[in-house]
């Protein structure tokens, strides 16, 4: 478990790298790593509390973590 766990925060910190290198995002490199790395945590604990899944634990910190990049910076980039 402590290994998936590693492994997903891995994944979800160059998910964030890849984006912002790739113009899917304009957060700024380190914002976006921490908001994949939120939204893959997020998901591994509602993985374990639940047992909701997509599949195994790699696609399930790509998916949450592409999930978080689009949720989060657009929902707060309109209030100003």
């Amino acid at each position: 478990m402590f290994l998936s766990m590693i492994g997903t925060v891995v994944i979800a910190g160059i998910v964030g790298y890849l984006s912002e290198r790739s113009g899917f995002t304009r957060n700024g490199i380190l914002q976006s790593i921490i908001i994949c790395i939120g939204g893959a945590f997020l998901f591994y604990f509602v993985r374990l509390m639940f047992g909701l899944s997509f599949g195994t634990a790699g696609v399930d910190a790509i998916l949450s973590s592409i999930g978080a990049l689009i949720i989060v910076p657009t929902h707060f980039r309109g209030r100003k």
